[in-house]
């Protein structure tokens, strides 16, 4: 009976009993459709197809093709993509690969009459990873983590909180990737494009810090404190001024709200604020985590004046 049973699969040596050479650094790509599972059945097939092509696009428009050409280890996730590639692309993959595939998603969802609306988060990552050249390659912890990475929290509140018609690209960098590519100046954004992150995934154990990137924001950014994921309080600004032993002045933003609320932290629950006896419009609403840029009108010139 032994000779009909087929042969055992080649045993490798056990972790931590002998040394041996890493398996070659990758860069690797992931990417997820938002809300594959929401369309119906039907049109889940063209989605998966659609995937692939649209990037492939990216790639050609970015100058990039030869790099989509020699692509190690691809696969279709269903509702996603993910490959390998040269890591020294990093830099040209973060930008204006991104930012090209923003413009081809915005061309094809808006100008695509009849398509099924495509928006797509993407991860980034970097790490040993082998490359057998069968399906069963690019398989280990960087290729595990990417994947966390994309299903994070904090990049899948970006695509829920932006505008569908003009968002369609959210990135999240892992913190290796951000640090060698970003941080080190080799790519050709600045690093205040980027927000840090603690990336966790609901249900898992993961919690790694990592770096959010919208190529085209049209909400706010959520920012957390990446030791214990809660909002971190503003940092004093410098003053231009000079002081009057030279140097420059350190001052603390304070906040005053009398009749009202002050957020400076992660809220939960819903806040109420009334307009009496303050000169203003009235807001009421829930208010969740920490956001940047402007939550209200911007107003030149004293409200207090008294209106004729």
């Amino acid at each position: 009976m032994r000779e009909h049973l087929g042969e055992f699969p080649q045993e490798s040596p056990r972790p931590y009993t002998r040394s041996r050479p890493l398996p070659g650094y990758r860069g690797i790509l992931a990417v997820d459709t938002k809300g594959f599972t929401g369309h119906p059945a039907i049109e889940h097939e063209a989605i998966s197809r659609a995937v692939p092509e649209l990037l492939e696009t990216a790639f050609a428009r970015a100058g990039l093709r030869e790099l989509w050409n020699d692509r190690k280890f691809p696969a279709s996730t269903g509702d996603g993509y993910v490959f390998g590639f040269d890591p020294a692309l990093m830099p040209f993959v973060i930008h204006p690969l991104l930012l090209t595939l923003q413009d081809v998603l915005t061309d094809f969802n808006v100008l695509s009459h009849g398509a099924v609306p495509i928006r797509l988060r993407v991860s980034l990552h970097v790490g040993p990873l082998p490359d057998t050249g069968d399906e069963f390659g690019g398989n280990g912890t960087v290729r595990n983590d990417t994947h966390r990475l994309l299903d994070s929290r904090p990049v899948k509140a970006v695509l829920a909180s932006h505008k569908e018609s003009i968002t369609h690209v959210a990135a999240i960098l892992s913190g290796r990737c951000y640090e060698d590519a970003v941080a080190s100046g080799y790519t050709g954004l600045h690093p205040d494009h980027f927000v840090e992150v603690v990336a966790t995934v609901d249900g898992k154990p993961f919690a790694q810090q990592a770096w959010i990137y919208v190529p085209q924001p049209s909400g706010p950014l959520y920012e957390e404190d990446p030791a214990d994921g809660t909002g971190t309080e503003p940092a004093p600004r410098e003053d231009p001024r000079p002081s009057e032993g030279g140097g420059t002045r350190s001052t603390r933003v304070r906040n005053s709200a009398p009749n009202g609320n002050i957020n400076t932290g992660t809220v939960h629950g819903g806040q109420s604020v009334g307009n009496h006896h303050v000169a203003g419009d009235y807001v009421e609403g829930n208010k969740a985590g920490r956001v940047r840029g402007f939550q209200g009108d911007q107003v030149r010139g004293d409200k207090r004046q008294r209106r004729s």
